[in-house]
C-alpha cells in the first residue's frame, strides 16, 4: 500500500524526489503519512480535496483486498 501511494504522488508531483511516505501501525490500522514539497501540496490535495480523496479511496480498496484498514495523512 505504501508503494501505491508513493507511485501516485510521484506521478502528480513536480518534485517527485521530495515525496516521502511513512507507514505506521496503530490500533490495528495502518496509517500512511505522505510528505511532499510545499509547491506540490496543492497538486496532491487538488481542488476541494478531490485528488486527496481519490488517493484515499484507492488506498482503502487496496487495504480491504489485504484484509486491513488504512488511512492517509498528508503533511
Amino acid at each position: 500500500m505504501k508503494e501505491l501511494v508513493e507511485f501516485i504522488a510521484k506521478e502528480i508531483a513536480s518534485y517527485p524526489e521530495e515525496v516521502r511516505v511513512t507507514e505506521e501501525e496503530e490500533d490495528g490500522r495502518i496509517i500512511l503519512r505522505l510528505e511532499v514539497a510545499p509547491d506540490d501540496k496543492g497538486k496532491v490535495i487538488g481542488r476541494q480535496g478531490r485528488v486527496a480523496e481519490s488517493i484515499r479511496v484507492l488506498l482503502r480498496v487496496a487495504a480491504v483486498k489485504q484484509g486491513a484498514r488504512a488511512t492517509l495523512d498528508i503533511v
